[in-house]
């Protein structure tokens, strides 16, 4: 049986590379000064922080449910059934507006839900490659993933509170405090919502209390101290030097977690409510693949 995994640019991964893993990437819309880009087809990331930086009014949307099925359509001519993994359901609606399309494919697209966004969404198309090389269907694999969906954290921090601000994150007192102080905020996304988790003055106490809330996830969610069972992952914007800086730290840190850890940009759909200047710690338990 021949499965096809779909995964949206919220993942991370990009048109090209999702060639190269045998995944197939729905982009993802954006509304920029009312009109329409697609990321990673129409809309590059320097396209983005630049129209970002000059105070383009920017939001996100979901597919169009013409182009999901569009997709589809093409894929079924080749492959017997269909995973689709889209971006949390806590974060979008598209989750649902997948599942209501997908009642009329008679199973053959099955629609998961395991409620993660970035490198993690991106780890769990790459898990569901695996399942399904192992001969596991769309049904089963949909399962599996959305049994795991939790096994993961993201923790970040931002250079400027300005986004959060515009976007109904945090108060504008709060902002002008944080700002003032100097503070970087520290955030976390578990299960798709983001939250805050802490304060730090500066990218050092940042970076270790991320490195700390990791470290405290893997140990007491899935009883892992070295990182050998938890594939860790980098997420930046506008700062490869910092993320490499920070990959390096981890790896000193966790002696057995697979290196080089991974790192790649901060998906779009992240950074319209953040900014530039993102850096974050992803983690996801391994998957037992048996």
């Amino acid at each position: 049986m021949k499965i096809a995994v779909v995964v949206d640019s919220n993942s991370g991964v990009t048109q090209k590379e999702a060639k190269e893993l045998g995944l197939f990437v729905l982009p993802m819309p954006f509304m920029i000064d009312g009109e329409e880009y697609f990321e990673g087809i129409t809309l590059t990331h320097e396209e983005f922080y630049r129209r970002l930086a000059a105070d383009s009014e920017i939001s996100t949307s979901q597919p169009a449910p013409g182009a999901v099925t569009a997709l589809w359509d093409q894929l079924l001519e080749e492959y017997d059934e269909i995973v689709h993994i889209p971006m949390s359901s806590a974060l979008s609606s598209s989750c649902q507006t997948a599942r209501l399309l997908a009642e009329d494919y008679e199973g053959r697209v099955q629609v998961a839900d395991n409620r993660r966004i970035a490198t993690t969404q991106r780890q769990s198309a790459l898990d569901a490659l695996a399942l399904a090389r192992k001969g596991l269907d769309a049904a089963a694999i949909r399962e599996r993933l959305e049994q795991t969906g939790g096994d993961s954290s993201i923790y970040l921090t931002v250079d400027t509170l300005r986004y959060l601000k515009k976007g109904g994150r945090i108060t504008p007192a709060a902002a002008a405090l944080g700002t003032l102080l100097r503070l970087k905020p520290v955030l976390t996304i578990q299960g798709g919502k983001l939250d805050a988790f802490g304060r730090a003055r500066t990218m050092k106490q940042a970076k270790s209390m991320m490195s700390s809330a990791v470290a405290r996830d893997m140990e007491t969610r899935w009883n892992d101290t070295t990182g050998a069972g938890t594939n860790l992952q980098i997420v930046y914007s506008c700062s490869e030097e910092l993320a490499a800086e920070l990959a390096a730290e981890l790896e000193q840190q966790f002696p057995q977690v697979s290196a080089p850890i991974f790192k790649a940009p901060v998906p779009l759909s992240i950074a319209c409510h953040t900014g530039p200047g993102v850096l974050a710690i992803t983690a996801a338990k391994i998957t037992d693949l048996g």
